[in-house]
């Protein structure tokens, strides 16, 4: 037995113990429920009495475990339930101010990640002149992380006054996040089923840009081409060529396997279309407003954030950037 098909089995095991522990309450209360009906009718009035309490309860649980508990275990996982996600952000257009939200968003998904006990690491930034992020690549390990982020994917916009705009006019901007999901293996292996190793051109290279002292004297840096699909990936943030090289299997492993995933929803939603246009990247599906009151006092705007694919409007921004508001948008999937 592998490796990999120990861990298959392990997870399979674990997917399987809400149903095994489900029907051991059933069967328990089932039991109980036929010791407590022969004490309906004992001559003692107490023990009537408390039988019959008995035996609503029990009648009761047993009715919740057919009208629920059962039906919502028996529906179908979900076929990425199992996967991390590995989050790219890729700042669009507003210049300085596009880089600065992102630096924001970021923030945001690194704090959700923690308050879900997801550990999370950045892979790769790269900052810009007076601040913020032109991009960055977080990965965000945990079961479950994918299927509570994906939809996330889009173009977010923000319309606020930057902190150098002197007369108060209102700048937009735009940063665009896309959520791939994010397997555990990260070794490439000549029989992996989203590519083959003759597929791939790999090249190494001297890493550029500040780092120590291995950056420019030794090859460490390493880019990946998938060329069925011209896919290409680039890393040079860890120090040595090995971790390099991991790092950027595992991040064309997810943009393939997001490739696959794409495809598997539009051949089965090809009747609904609106629902595979809603996994658009190129769509903007939230925009973030922020008030003016240091410049128009007398407005009576707030804060809010709408995501417009399901119209959904809250007027606590800073719930959603600070707090746990982001919650409630990842609660209501389009």
């Amino acid at each position: 037995v592998t490796s990999q098909e120990e861990i298959a089995r392990v997870r399979q095991i674990k997917e399987l113990e809400p149903l095994y522990e489900a029907w051991i309450s059933w069967t328990k209360t089932r039991e109980s429920l036929l010791e407590t009906f022969p004490l309906l009718s004992d001559p003692d009035e107490t023990m009537r009495a408390l039988a019959s309490d008995e035996y609503t309860t029990l009648y009761d649980s047993l009715s919740r475990h057919l009208s629920t508990t059962f039906p919502f275990l028996l529906v179908p996982p979900s076929p990425t339930r199992s996967l991390s996600a590995l989050l790219e952000l890729k700042a669009g257009v507003g210049g300085s101010e596009a880089a600065l939200f992102l630096t924001d968003l970021l923030r945001v998904y690194v704090r959700y990640a923690t308050s879900r006990g997801w550990p999370s690491s950045i892979v790769q930034n790269s900052e810009v002149t007076g601040g913020g992020l032109r991009d960055a690549i977080v990965e965000i390990k945990g079961e479950g992380a994918y299927d509570a982020l994906r939809w996330e994917s889009g173009v977010h916009r923000v319309q606020r006054v930057p902190a150098t705009e002197a007369s108060g006019r209102v700048h937009t901007s735009t940063v665009a996040v896309i959520v791939l999901p994010l397997s555990d293996e990260v070794e490439p292996s000549g029989d992996d089923n989203l590519f083959k190793m003759e597929d791939i051109k790999i090249e190494v290279m001297r890493a550029r840009g500040a780092g120590g002292q291995h950056v420019n004297k030794t090859e460490s840096a390493v880019r990946l081409t998938h060329i069925p699909t011209g896919i290409t990936v680039s890393m040079q943030d860890e120090r040595s060529q090995h971790q390099n090289k991991r790092r950027a299997f595992q991040v064309l492993r997810a943009r393939l396997m997001d490739i696959k995933i794409t495809q598997d929803i539009a051949e089965r939603r090809e009747t609904r279309r609106s629902l595979v246009r809603s996994a658009d990247r190129s769509e903007k599906i939230r925009t973030y407003n922020y008030a003016q009151a240091r410049f128009f006092p007398q407005s009576l705007q707030r804060d809010r954030v709408t995501d417009h694919r399901i119209g959904l409007s809250l007027m606590n921004l800073q719930s959603v950037m600070e707090g746990d508001g982001i919650q409630e948008f990842l609660d209501c999937p389009p």
